[in-house]
C-alpha cells in the first residue's frame, strides 16, 4: 500500500546493484572457469515426460524461452511501475529494451550454471523424490555439494537451488575461493530472493489495484484509492493467497499455468501493440508485432490444450484444468476483437488529429 517513491523505486535502485554486479561476476567467472559441461545436448525427454518440463520440446521449448524474452507479467506490470523510475521519455527504449536483453542475459548465466551440474544431480534437485527415483538415476556429486553448501539440496524443485548451486560451484573454482562454497550458494539464494521479490512485490500491487477496480463496479467505495479498509482487504486477500503459496509449499502445480498466463497476456499485449500502429496510421510496421503475436498465440494455446488433456485431466487435478481453460477462453475473446479490430481500422482511410496533434486514423465503431 505504501507509495512507489518509499518502497519500491529506492529499494529496486539499490538492488539493481547487487544484480547487475552478480550477473557480471557470474559472467567474468565462467570466462575464466572455462567450466565443462556436464548436460548432454540432448536427452531422452525430447517427446515428453520429463520430471522437470512434462511437455514435449516443442512447443515448450517456446514457453521457457519467452518466459524471458517474451514476458507478459513484465510487459503488463512494467507499464504500471516503469514510467514512474524514468525521468526523460527518451530513456524507455534503453531502460525497457535494455532490461529485456538484460534478462536474456541473466537466462543465459542460469542455462551455464545448470549444465555445470551431473544430470542426475540436476533432476534430484528440480524434481520431487517419487519422480527422481522413477528415473532410475543414482545421483553422483550431490551429498559432497550438500556437504559443501550445508544445506539439503535434493527435491527442492524451482529453479532457484540448482542455480545457487551451479553458481557456487562456479565461483568455488576461482583461486582462493574454493573453502567459501556454503557463502556463495547461500551469496547466490539472497540474489534470487532480491529478483523475485522485486517482481511479486509489483505484480501483488498491480493485483490489488485490479481487485479494487473491479470490486469498485459492485461497491463504489472500493473504487477509491484512497479508502483505508479497501486498501487492506485487498491487500490481505492478495498477500494471502501469497502466504498459502509458501505454506503449502507445493508451487509445482501451478507453475505451469501461470507459464501460459504469461505468454499469452504476452500475445495480447503485442497484438494490442499491433492495434496501436496501425490507428497511428503505420501499418506497414504492424508486421513487427502482429508476426510474434499471431505465432505465440498458437503456441500458448497448443501448449494449454496438451496441458488440459494429458497432464491435468488425467491426474485428476479438475480445478487447474479448469483455470487453464478459463483463462484461455478470456484471452481467446480479447484477441478475437482485438483482430476485428485491425480489420476495422485498415479498411478505415480517414485521418485526424488526436489531442496531442498526433494524425491518427479515425474511431469508427463496428
Amino acid at each position: 500500500m505504501l507509495p512507489v517513491w518509499l518502497l519500491l523505486l529506492p529499494r529496486d535502485y539499490l538492488s539493481t546493484f547487487l544484480k547487475v554486479g552478480t550477473i557480471v561476476a557470474l559472467a567474468v567467472g565462467i570466462v575464466f572457469v572455462a567450466p565443462h559441461f556436464q548436460m548432454p545436448p540432448l536427452t531422452k525427454f525430447i517427446g515428453g515426460g520429463g520430471p522437470i518440463v512434462p511437455g514435449p520440446v516443442i512447443p515448450f521449448i517456446f514457453i521457457t524461452i519467452a518466459c524471458g524474452a517474451l514476458s507478459g507479467f513484465h510487459a503488463t506490470i512494467g507499464t504500471g511501475t516503469t514510467p514512474k523510475m524514468l525521468d526523460n521519455e527518451k530513456n524507455v527504449l534503453f531502460v525497457g529494451y535494455g532490461a529485456m536483453l538484460t534478462e536474456g542475459f541473466v537466462a543465459i548465466m542460469a542455462l551455464v550454471a545448470a549444465c555445470v551440474l551431473v544430470p542426475a544431480d540436476y533432476f534430484a534437485i528440480n524434481s520431487s523424490a517419487e519422480h527422481f527415483q522413477a528415473l532410475g538415476m543414482a545421483v553422483h556429486d550431490l551429498p559432497r555439494l550438500e556437504a559443501e553448501v550445508q544445506e539439503s539440496l535434493a527435491a527442492r524443485p524451482g529453479g532457484s537451488v540448482s542455480l545457487a548451486v551451479g553458481m557456487a560451484y562456479i565461483f568455488s573454482k576461482i583461486p582462493w575461493m574454493e573453502q567459501l562454497m556454503a557463502y556463495w550458494y547461500h551469496f547466490a539464494i539472497m540474489f534470487e530472493a532480491v529478483f523475485i521479490l522485486s517482481a511479486v512485490d509489483a505484480g501483488t500491487r498491480v493485483g490489488r489495484f485490479f481487485l479494487q477496480e473491479m470490486m469498485g463496479k459492485v461497491y463504489p467505495k472500493f473504487a477509491d484509492k484512497n479508502w483505508l479498509p479497501g486498501l487492506i482487504s485487498t491487500s490481505i486477500v492478495f498477500t494471502g493467497a501469497w502466504g498459502y503459496l509458501v505454506y503449502s509449499g507445493d508451487i509445482t502445480n501451478i507453475w505451469p499455468l501461470f507459464g501460459i498466463s504469461n505468454q499469452l497476456l504476452a500475445s495480447v499485449t503485442l497484438l494490442i501493440g499491433t492495434t496501436m500502429l496501425i490507428r497511428m496510421n503505420k501499418a506497414k510496421y504492424a508486421w513487427m508485432t502482429g508476426v510474434p503475436g499471431v505465432l505465440m498465440t498458437i503456441i500458448t494455446m497448443w501448449a494449454g490444450v496438451w496441458l488440459i488433456m494429458y497432464q491435468y485431466l488425467p491426474a485428476g487435478k479438475n480445478l487447474l484444468a479448469f483455470l487453464s481453460a478459463f483463462v484461455m477462453v478470456l484471452m481467446g475473446v480479447v484477441i478475437w476483437g482485438t483482430v476485428r479490430r485491425w480489420f476495422v481500422l485498415l479498411k478505415n482511410h480517414n485521418v485526424v488529429k488526436d489531442e496531442y496533434g498526433v494524425e491518427v486514423k479515425e474511431i469508427v465503431q463496428e
